[in-house]
């Protein structure tokens, strides 16, 4: 991965993020960049991207209809509407009544290259410092070139021209590095370029990388800055899009891993790009994290664990085949265990939930103890409701608490108990039908039954002599 030069360039800069293409290939009535990788839009991972880089302006390029979600997703950045598809340089410069009047750099990119980090964008700024270049371009060394565009650079390394593949010679298809798509305008530069663009090509459109070459004939020296080959890549399609996802996870679990995060088997562990871990968390394995999810110090999250828009203190113990739902908290020490599954329920310091829970809309008091089979039931068809378990209460096996309803601390629910009124501290509640013994029954049932069974054997046996 790129890193960023401590002597990055703190000058201004912007971000043109062109995200109005309709994604046709997708096969999909969902806009191409709200295509999810790692819990995340396409694009909001390059609006972060541009973000982290220090943009102090972000335009997103969308199309007149459909792209309400993007807009929404972006937001508070700015968008700015391409009225007709007519290529990436007129994407482009749909963002200057944006940033028409804006004096620093520009950087343009693409809202289905999700993959590009912020180092990256870092790194072309600071190839502008360092070759004085008012255009720079992203380079890139893929395994194999196929169809990508060729740059071509002199011994200096100043970039002479973009040649499409089609447009190749035989000794130019020979070059390796390729155009990554991402550009850098320094101030001033992109919208005379832009406004210079023709559409004299077979789709008639207007191409932001002809930018190159008209910036040449204006004398304005160009550069490229070569980023990681994975950085670069759009999607196009769904093949594509698994592509990509295999990636950013290989690079999120690489990144947790080196900071402190064991993992026993990481090819099956999936993260969110916002995943946040403390320090000597243990991951097992098929354990699937999905956004807002924050993990704390000492944290072991074993098998086959579901976790989304959860909180989990330090030292708690989560799983095997356990879930938690948005709104989960568990606190520091705490046990939520074997097919157990939390929602919108905060389980304090120490409790335990072991074992075949469903907790639901829920308070659980420091230390206490959900037995196995209880359920909360907080949702009466209408609304939801609270259940709340004091400190050191003991809630015995196969419990129903009918919300709303509180139970006191130190207070002991004795198993198979339907309760539906408050349960005061340090008190027993009993809330089931009282045993019955009859102590001849089980031989007078079996006699009966034989009785039965001879008659109707005897019966069989008559229909067949008539």
């Amino acid at each position: 991965m790129t890193q960023t030069n401590s002597s990055a360039p703190s000058r201004p800069v912007a971000c043109i993020v062109l995200a109005a293409g309709q994604g046709t290939r997708m096969k999909s009535s969902l806009p191409k960049v709200m295509h999810k990788i790692a819990g995340l839009p396409l694009v909001t991972h390059v609006i972060r991207a541009c973000e982290g880089a220090g943009a102090e302006k972000i335009v997103t390029i969308i199309a007149p209809t459909g792209m309400e979600q993007v807009a929404k997703t972006v937001h508070p950045h700015a968008t700015a509407i391409q009225q007709k598809p007519l290529g990436t340089g007129d994407a482009a410069k749909a963002g200057r009544e944006t940033l028409g009047q804006y004096q620093g750099e520009i950087i343009v990119l693409f809202g289905d290259a999700p993959l590009v980090t912020a180092a990256s964008l870092q790194a072309l700024r600071q190839r502008q410092v360092e070759t004085g270049a008012d255009l720079v371009t992203a380079g890139f060394y893929p395994d194999d070139p196929a169809q990508h565009g060729r740059l071509v650079v002199n011994a200096d390394g100043e970039l002479l021209a973009d040649i499409e593949f089609a447009d190749a010679t035989d000794e130019q298809k020979q070059i390796r590095l390729c155009n990554g798509g991402i550009m850098l305008f320094g101030p001033g530069v992109l919208w005379p370029l832009l406004d210079r663009l023709r559409d004299d090509n077979a789709k008639h459109e207007f191409y932001l990388t002809d930018c190159i070459a008209l910036a040449r004939v204006s004398g304005h020296k160009c550069a490229v800055a070569v980023l990681p080959a994975d950085e670069v890549p759009g999607i196009n399609n769904r093949i594509e899009l698994a592509d990509a996802e295999r990636m950013l996870q290989n690079r999120l679990r690489r990144q947790a891993m080196l900071a402190g995060v064991t993992m026993t088997d990481p090819d099956s562990v999936f993260l969110s790009a916002d995943t946040r871990f403390g320090r000597d968390v243990t991951i097992g394995p098929n354990v699937f994290i999905g956004p807002g999810v924050e993990i704390g110090d000492n944290v072991d999250i074993r098998a086959f664990c579901h976790l989304e828009q959860a909180r989990v203190e330090p030292g708690a113990l989560i799983g095997p085949y356990a879930r938690l739902r948005p709104g989960s908290v568990v606190g520091e020490e705490a046990h939520v265990g074997n097919f157990v599954e939390l929602k919108n329920a905060a389980v304090a310091a120490g409790a335990k939930v072991n074992h075949l829970s469903y907790i639901g809309d829920a308070i659980i008091g420091a230390k206490a103890n959900v037995g196995a089979g209880t359920i909360t039931c907080n949702y009466d068809g209408y609304r939801k409701h609270l259940t709340e378990i004091g400190a050191g209460a003991f809630i015995g096996s196969n419990s129903a608490l009918v919300a709303p309803v509180k139970i006191g601390d130190g207070a002991f629910v004795a198993a198979g108990s339907v309760i539906t009124m408050e349960v005061p501290a340090n008190t027993l509640a009993v809330a089931r039908g009282r045993q019955t013994l009859i102590g001849d029954w089980v031989e007078r049932f079996h006699a009966e039954q034989k009785e039965r069974q001879s008659a109707e054997k005897a019966a069989k046996e008559s229909d067949k002599k008539d």
